[in-house]
């Protein structure tokens, strides 16, 4: 009979293992793997580590007309609060490269006309705050048989795009950004660009013709990046001040900013908020960029292999002002109960313990 039941619960053990294999967390360690081998196979290794601070006069056109403060916080690589959207950008990639190339390339029925996957601008224009550099890679364009652009087109994806009666002001911005960096680098005019929305539950798409509008490129597009500059050559942190209410809905930095559930506000883009989870990957990208940035307790306790990689803030009494080692106290992980001073709770008058920390009020680069 002992050997029956053996052999039963050795047929089940692979069962068993093959449930494990494809839990949502070894997918997860696969998909990382996966994205920082593609990175390398594709030549750009650099996407595996943290972005480099870029020049207060250099602006990507994906960014114009987005909040001052949000754009700041991310270009300084502040810890982002939550994780990237990874699925929303993988759907948008292969809704433009997979849908609307073919259908690009079925529309354009001139022999002498063509889709090509993308064209990068980079072109300098003098303002009030110096001269600015506007550098990035457009959405598919459709050219003639030289390469000349002839029509830009910018792709987006969104939920639904029953609703969308217009195209947005950001997207508008971006489109004559590349419309003035290709008219540039091909010394011709490029007037006009299709912005294209796609809708990620139905594939609906609704499509607007925009031209090319001088007054809005100098009046708002170039007045947004100089004011941005001028933010960056002061190192001031940006006021908060989004075009749209759907930017702080959707940020992820709000409770750095102020706008969250935490009791916090214009807090600089270093250091770690104290009793704040943070996504894995994005404590790491950011201790990683800033050498002075340390793990706050918390994190020590819930990711406790990261602190033999990095230095820890010490837990700090809000009401003593003692300090205890990060492992030398006993805690749930809780955030909705964080641990007691002990030395407060001795003399009868519990007070909260909370992770020392080096945030930065104010400058943007502290």
């Amino acid at each position: 009979m002992s050997e029956v039941g053996s052999s039963e619960e050795e047929s089940q053990m692979p069962e068993a293992n093959l449930v494990d294999e494809i839990s949502g967390e070894r997918f997860r360690d696969w998909y990382r793997k996966r994205e920082f081998r593609k990175n390398i196979e594709d030549g750009n290794p650099y996407f595996n580590g943290p972005s480099s601070v870029p020049s207060p006069r250099k602006h990507s056109p994906s960014q114009l007309l987005q909040c001052h403060r949000k754009i700041a916080y991310r270009q300084h690589n502040a810890p982002a609060e939550k994780s990237d959207p990874v699925g929303i950008f993988w759907f948008g990639s292969r809704f433009e490269e997979e849908l609307v190339q073919a259908f690009l390339k079925e529309a354009v029925i001139d022999d002498h006309e063509y889709v090509t996957n993308s064209l990068w601008v980079d072109f300098t224009v003098q303002t009030d705050a110096g001269e600015i550099q506007i550098k990035g890679e457009t959405d598919p364009v459709i050219v003639d048989s030289d390469g000349n652009p002839l029509l830009l087109t910018e792709i987006k994806t969104k939920q639904a795009v029953d609703n969308v009666q217009s195209p947005n002001r950001h997207h508008r911005a971006q489109a004559h950004a590349y419309m003035k960096g290709l008219s540039e680098k091909h010394d011709r005019k490029v007037t006009d660009a299709v912005v294209l929305y796609g809708s990620r539950k139905t594939l609906d798409v609704k499509s607007f013709h925009i031209e090319f509008d001088p007054w809005f490129w100098r009046n708002t597009v170039l007045a947004w990046a100089e004011t941005h500059t001028s933010y960056r050559l002061d190192e001031e942190l940006p006021p908060a001040n989004p075009e749209y209410g759907w930017e702080c809905n959707f940020c992820s930095f709000r409770d750095r900013c102020g706008r969250g559930s935490a009791s916090y506000e214009s807090i600089g883009p270093v250091g770690l908020l104290p009793l704040h989870e943070y996504p894995r990957e994005e404590a790491i990208r950011h201790l990683e960029s800033h050498g002075n940035a340390k793990l706050t307790p918390t994190l020590s306790n819930r990711y406790p292999e990261l602190a033999s990689r990095f230095e820890v803030h010490d837990w700090r009494c809000e009401r003593c002002d003692a300090t205890y080692p990060h492992d030398s106290v006993e805690w749930t992980g809780d955030l909705s109960e964080p641990p007691l001073c002990p030395s407060c709770c001795d003399c009868g008058v519990p007070a909260t313990l909370r992770g020392d920390s080096i945030l930065s009020q104010g400058k943007e680069g502290e």
